[in-house]
C-alpha cells in the first residue's frame, strides 16, 4: 500500500481540529443543489485534508464530497485515489450532538483498501483495511485492535440505524429479523459500531454516496466484517454516478 498511516491519521485529526474551531460558534448553513446542508466547517476540513494529502501523496488524485465536480472522463482512468468526506454527518454537526466524523479512504481497483475515521468531539480515531486489521485510539492513548462480534441468535441482533435518514424500506426489513436492540447513530459512526463489536448489523436501505462509505467499509473489513448489497454484491467505487446502492453491514454470522 506504501502510505504513511500515521500521517494520514494526523491529517484527519487536523481536519477535526478545524471543524471544532467552528463547532461552538454560529453555524451559517448553505444548501447544495441536492438540498443537503453545507457549513464553513465542511469547507475548512476539506481545505485541510486536500492540502495535507497533496503534500503527502502528490501523485494520488483526490475525490472529495466538497470537490465532487471532477468530470468522469477525467477520473474514470484512476486506478488509485483518495476518497474523502471532510465532515460526514453535517446534520448532526448542525444539531451539535457530536455524531459527525472525518472520513478518508484509499481506493484501489475500485475497492477501499484503507480507511481512517476521526470523531472530533470524542477525539477518537478508527483506521484499518482488509487484511490489515482495524484499530481504535482514544485521545493519545494506546491504539486498540478492534473486531466484529459473533451474534447470539437466541438473544437477537443489535441493529444500528441512521439518526437522520430513516426509510420505509428499513422498517420493512426490520420485520424480517430478530431485533433485540436498536441504536440510532449519526454519520459513519454506525459502521464503527459494527467494526468494534457494539452492534451486529447496519442495514442502509436509503441513499448514500461513495464518500459516505469508503473509509467505514475499509475499517469494517479490517475488523472482519463485510459491507455488501442485499444481494451479496460488492460495492463498486468511482462510478460515473457516485450514488451507492442499498447495502448491509454485518459482523460475523
Amino acid at each position: 500500500m506504501n502510505i504513511e498511516i500515521d500521517k494520514i491519521c494526523d491529517i484527519a485529526r487536523a481536519a477535526g481540529a478545524a471543524i471544532m474551531d467552528i463547532y461552538e460558534g454560529d453555524h451559517a448553513v448553505e444548501f447544495k443543489d441536492d438540498k443537503s446542508p453545507l457549513t464553513a466547517a465542511d469547507k475548512a476540513a476539506h481545505a485541510v485534508i486536500v492540502a495535507g494529502l497533496e503534500e503527502l501523496t502528490p501523485d494520488i488524485p483526490i475525490l472529495s464530497e466538497e470537490g465532487r465536480d471532477i468530470p468522469y472522463e477525467q477520473r474514470k482512468a484512476w486506478t488509485r485515489f483518495w476518497l474523502v468526506d471532510p465532515l460526514d454527518g453535517t446534520k448532526e454537526f448542525i444539531k451539535r450532538n457530536g455524531e459527525f466524523t472525518v472520513n478518508i479512504a484509499l481506493i484501489e481497483g475500485r475497492q477501499p483498501v484503507f480507511g481512517v475515521i476521526y470523531v472530533p468531539v470524542q477525539d477518537t480515531l478508527y483506521w484499518g483495511g482488509k487484511g490489515q486489521g482495524a484499530f481504535m485510539q482514544e485521545g493519545q492513548g494506546q491504539p486498540q485492535s478492534i473486531c466484529v462480534r459473533e451474534p447470539d441468535p437466541s438473544k437477537g441482533l443489535t441493529v444500528v440505524m441512521s439518526r437522520s435518514h430513516p426509510s420505509p424500506e428499513l422498517a420493512e426489513y426490520l420485520k424480517t429479523i430478530n431485533v433485540a436492540d436498536a441504536l440510532s447513530i449519526g454519520s459513519s459512526l454506525k459502521l464503527c459500531a459494527v467494526a468494534e463489536g457494539r452492534a451486529d448489523l447496519y442495514p442502509r436501505l436509503g441513499p448514500t454516496m461513495e464518500w459516505d462509505t469508503g473509509a467505514g467499509q475499509a475499517v469494517v473489513e479490517g475488523a472482519g466484517g463485510e459491507l455488501k448489497t442485499p444481494k451479496k454484491l460488492m460495492l463498486v467505487y468511482n462510478k460515473e454516478n457516485l450514488l451507492n446502492p442499498h447495502f448491509i453491514v454485518k459482523g460475523l454470522g
